[in-house]
């Protein structure tokens, strides 16, 4: 067995029409009913078209029943990664895999209904080459997480050189020539969403209700949610390294105001003894500064140290095709341990 360490572009089948990308993480609870609404799509689409799930190392049954069912799904083709390298390497794997005219990626939780494929095709036959697809609500999300997710929209809109729609996720239909480019994309610090939206093109959008979940339990905590949105930030924008300087130098400014008052005072009114509590808060103060500016810098070394290591995004255990043979793009990987 071969671990494949970059793009998985087997040639010995015919390049579908369209290609449905879905990274899995511990879904098995979602893929009997996920695969028989594919199946229905994809019969209804009545044009050739290959369903790709990426194991990112589930612990649960996912990789077995993805195998059983690819043994009646002629379409499905699996690609398992050595270990859970998280959704953003796990849908790059999907991505630089897929073969199609265009691409779909989207939930195994059956939120981003499979249904609205068949509107995407039509945009994109009018010649869009990225159709969004955008919630019109919100109401499955708690009311913390529709106001984080209202709140980092805003502030990454603000503060970044593109624009990334509102509530629009990685559903949304690509053209192929937009998933080469995004493939071709070489930071390893993926934030795809940000990556989907920087790379532009003609677009549209269609707007859906986003229904629960099917079965299973959401993936994404509160704190992951933070360090995603830290990734889409510090990945498009240096202004939180700017914002540093800009109060370093008021601090300053502040400082020399203050020491000319204090000259001042003491030659008009003579020497005193500034109070104890004073200087303690200001020495707090300007130390709590002075770690929050060293957080911000680290968090862009961090991102800096992570691509100068230049690791891959992925490392691939196995592609299993429906004809149950591993092809011989696989070759171009490291052997794996037994």
């Amino acid at each position: 067995m071969l671990a494949a360490i970059g793009p998985l572009q087997p040639t010995s089948m015919p390049a579908p029409l369209l290609s449905l990308v879905i990274p899995m993480r511990n879904e098995a609870e979602c893929i009997a009913g996920l695969c028989d609404r594919l199946e229905a799509i994809i019969a209804d689409l009545d044009e050739p078209c290959e369903v790709i799930c990426v194991n990112d190392g589930s612990t649960d049954a996912t990789l077995t029943l993805l195998l059983e069912r690819q043994k009646t799904m002629s379409c499905l083709r699996i690609i398992d990664l050595s270990r859970n390298f998280g959704k953003e390497a796990a849908l790059t794997a999907g991505l630089e895999a897929a073969r199609g005219a265009c691409v779909v990626p989207l939930d195994a939780d059956l939120q981003d209904p499979p249904e609205l494929v068949g509107a995407m095709l039509e945009k994109w036959r009018e010649g869009f080459e990225v159709v969004n697809a955008a919630r019109s609500e919100r109401r499955t999300d708690t009311a913390m997480k529709r106001l984080t997710a209202a709140l980092f929209y805003y502030v990454t809109n603000k503060i970044t050189d593109i624009e990334i729609p509102k509530n629009v996720g990685d559903f949304r239909l690509m053209d192929r020539k937009v998933v080469d480019a995004i493939c071709a994309l070489p930071e390893r610090t993926r934030f795809n969403k940000g990556l989907f939206a920087w790379v532009g093109f003609r677009q549209t959008t269609l707007t859906y209700v986003r229904p629960p979940r099917a079965a299973g339990e959401t993936k994404w905590k509160y704190w992951r949610l933070w360090n995603f949105a830290l990734d889409g930030i510090t990945s498009f924008s240096s202004i939180p390294l700017r914002i540093w300087s800009y109060v370093g130098a008021a601090a300053a400014s502040l400082s020399m105001i203050y020491a000319v008052a204090v000259v001042l005072r003491t030659l008009i009114f003579g020497i005193d003894v500034p109070g104890y509590a004073s200087l303690i808060v200001t020495v707090m103060f300007f130390n709590g500064l002075t770690m929050l500016s060293l957080g911000a810098i680290g968090e862009y070394l961090s991102r800096i140290f992570i691509e100068t290591k230049q690791r891959p995004i992925y490392i691939v255990r196995a592609l299993h095709e429906p004809s149950g043979e591993d092809p011989a793009a696989l070759a171009s990987g490291e052997e794996a341990a037994p």
